[in-house]
């Protein structure tokens, strides 16, 4: 197949990327870079199968070529990024996801969309199954991020049933690995970051809130699944096995061997206390559930994490010299 895929340079989609290659697919990857990493693609640059454009995908995508789909990864993820950019967020996520769609139906293609748990805002119903609708606060600092995914979803159901478009809709929670902007400010990359530079592990609240966290391989996974079953979604994909924030900077200290101690901060405003996947549909529909433990992908990540860190040393070295 031909499948075009927005946000091919950021952490999941460059995944993706890497799996749709191995399969034996075509993949054009587009980015605008705004948050996007292209050392995440470097080992791609003279794949045969693997095309790279950088574009904004708010406006159209002039591509004549036939696609068998259009995969919609494209968005500042992280809250520190999304608020960074706000009204970038909420484009991405309303015209963005307008323009691919248009493309799709030009093309023939089908539509998938890389949705997010953050849609059920901080949720009432514990843990959240596809047919809740979600706590959300529409005027609050993340409605920027929460209620444009919504909106997303919304829209992309209008063509499926207006149009018979074939779409598929992931709801992606809490998900970690290599390739992590260290930098983002999500838990796990900023507990790995700052216990490898020796600084105290921030936690927001008094780290009682939990978060079900699942490896990157096994998110891919459930995407790949996801493209050949017959389903107009949404699904969620994530890990049901739940941990409070406070575990994880303990598990994220014995990883990395830091004796650095732990300081707490306020929690920022609409902060979900609680976060766990029903993953029930996952499981019917597709045979899936996460394989990687906690410890094994929390290994693998602070792995490449102090690699990334190292080469971010040589560089500023390199620059100052």
């Amino acid at each position: 197949m031909t499948i075009l895929l927005t946000g091919a340079a950021g952490f999941v989609g460059s995944h993706v990327v890497d799996r749709l290659l191995a399969e034996g697919h075509r993949v054009i990857g587009v980015d605008n870079l705004s948050t996007g990493n292209l050392d995440n693609l470097r080992h791609l640059y003279r794949h045969p199968r693997f095309e790279f454009i950088e574009h904004d995908v708010c406006e159209p995508l002039m591509l004549k070529r036939s696609l068998d789909w259009v995969m919609h990864f494209a968005s500042p993820a992280s809250p520190p990024k999304y608020l960074e950019r706000p009204v970038e967020t909420m484009l991405v996520n309303s015209r963005g996801t307008y323009q691919l769609l248009e493309l799709a139906k030009g093309r023939g293609a089908a539509f998938f969309l890389a949705s997010t748990s953050e849609v059920y805002g901080d949720p009432l119903e514990h843990p959240q199954r596809e047919a809740y609708w979600g706590n959300v606060n529409p005027i609050g600092p993340r409605a920027v991020y929460d209620e444009s995914k919504r909106f997303a979803e919304s829209l992309v159901m209008a063509y499926h049933r207006a149009l018979g478009m074939p779409v598929r809709i992931i709801r992606i929670f809490n998900t970690y690995g290599p390739r992590m902007d260290l930098y983002d400010g999500r838990v796990v990359t900023n507990f790995i970051r700052q216990a490898l530079t020796g600084k105290p592990l921030t936690i927001y609240g008094n780290g009682n809130q939990t978060r079900s966290l699942q490896y990157v391989d096994d998110l891919v996974e459930g995407i790949v699944r996801y493209l050949g079953v017959d389903h107009s979604g949404p699904i969620n994909l994530g890990n049901p096995e739940e941990f409070s924030v406070l575990a994880i900077a303990e598990q994220v200290k014995l990883a990395t061997g830091t004796a650095a101690e732990i300081c707490f901060c306020p929690l920022p405003e609409n902060d979900p206390l609680r976060r766990k996947p029903d993953i029930s549909l996952a499981q019917q529909l597709l045979g899936w559930r996460p394989q990687v433990t906690f410890d094994t992908g929390l290994g693998l990540t602070v792995e490449q994490a102090r690699l990334r860190l190292a080469s971010l040393d040589e560089r500023l070295r390199a620059a100052q010299g």
